[in-house]
């Protein structure tokens, strides 16, 4: 699945075009969720400023000595901070074992205050601590935040309108959606040993509605396909990779696919450590919202494979694989993809 073999859609004509311009974008946008369940989103309004920004601040803070990045590490249950190398499992969010990740990860996201009136969890809707060693991170992750999140609501619109939907049906859902952008940095000393099977972030499905990813057009990113390979997806410059989440899933009883992906060390041609950064925004709906698969997509006696869940208890069992390093009892359904690859 090179970048070729993922769908492009094309956003531009959706703010202002006509009824049969939106129907288009978003049939295009229903054959790409049906199919692959990542697509190259170009048209997106986000100005190439702001990826300037994002990545002057993230080059600032990664580039810190190790002892102070870690000043700002959280408890595995805040999902904010600093993350080390080999201190998170992603496979673990499926229930699988595996060596630890290679990767680090700064998280930043929608915290108490940006929801005023509201009695939120300061966990799950946790403050962020700013690092204050890199004074171009804020600024420039603050201003990709705003951006992306306003682009993943627009996403939600046109996902209602691919499924036959009123165009806000999602947004009761979302209204004080858990947003979090994790900055992810792949860079290994040339030294580095690698155990067998381990991986710059190991396999996993997204938690949640739809994630927005900026990456370097590195190879690293690799997607399950029907088939059971693992493919690359390398992001063309300026281009922006979506996929969408296990809430999306279930919403659609699997109609919607939320991809398999991991990302492995990345390295040239002549087997040398490459640098590879990206940020990955995942919008994952509100705490308190139940996920129920829609009646449009439950079988013909109105059954469901998936339960009723809320997203916070959702979300909890994922993290508590991946950052707890608790093998997750609750995704069989998506662990047996894994199963099946070559």
């Amino acid at each position: 699945m090179s970048a070729a073999h993922v769908p492009t859609v094309d956003l531009a004509g959706w703010w202002n075009g006509s009824r049969a311009t939106r129907e288009s974008i978003a049939r295009s946008v229903d054959r790409a969720a049906r199919t692959v369940g990542f697509m190259q989103i170009v048209g997106h309004r986000i100005p190439p400023t702001a990826i300037d920004g994002l990545t002057a601040g993230l080059d600032q803070f990664f580039a810190l000595p190790l002892d102070v990045k870690q000043r700002y590490t959280a408890p595995p249950e805040v999902n904010r901070g600093y993350a080390a190398p080999r201190s998170e499992r992603l496979s673990y969010s499926l229930g699988v074992d595996s060596p630890a990740d290679l990767f680090e990860a700064f998280n930043v996201g929608a915290g108490t205050g940006d929801f005023p009136g509201l009695d939120l969890d300061p966990i799950i809707y946790a403050d962020n601590r700013w690092p204050v060693e890199a004074p171009r991170f804020r600024p420039g992750v603050a201003t990709w935040f705003g951006h992306t999140q306003s682009l993943a609501r627009t996403l939600e619109s046109v996902f209602a309108l691919a499924l036959g939907l009123p165009e806000h049906h999602f947004a009761p859902f979302t209204d004080h959606s858990i947003d979090v952008l994790r900055m992810v940095h792949y860079a290994l000393p040339e030294r580095t040993e690698i155990e067998p099977d381990q991986l710059g972030m190991g396999a996993h499905t997204d938690y949640g509605i739809v994630t927005i990813l900026w990456a370097d057009p590195v190879v690293g990113l690799q997607v399950l396909d029907r088939n059971g390979e693992w493919t690359s997806a390398v992001p063309a410059p300026g281009v922006l990779l979506v996929n969408l989440g296990d809430l999306l899933a279930r919403w659609t009883n699997d109609a919607w696919v939320s991809t398999m992906h991991r990302v492995v060390p990345p390295r040239d041609g002549r087997g040398r450590s490459l640098r590879r950064r990206s940020a990955a925004f995942f919008h994952d709906g509100n705490a308190d919202a139940v996920i129920s698969t829609l009646p449009t997509c439950r079988a013909a006696d109105g059954s469901s494979p998936y339960a009723d869940v809320t997203v916070a208890e959702h979300l909890a069992q994922k993290l508590g694989g991946s950052r707890g390093l608790e093998l997750n009892a609750h995704a069989e359904r998506e662990a047996s993809r894994i199963g099946a690859s070559s």
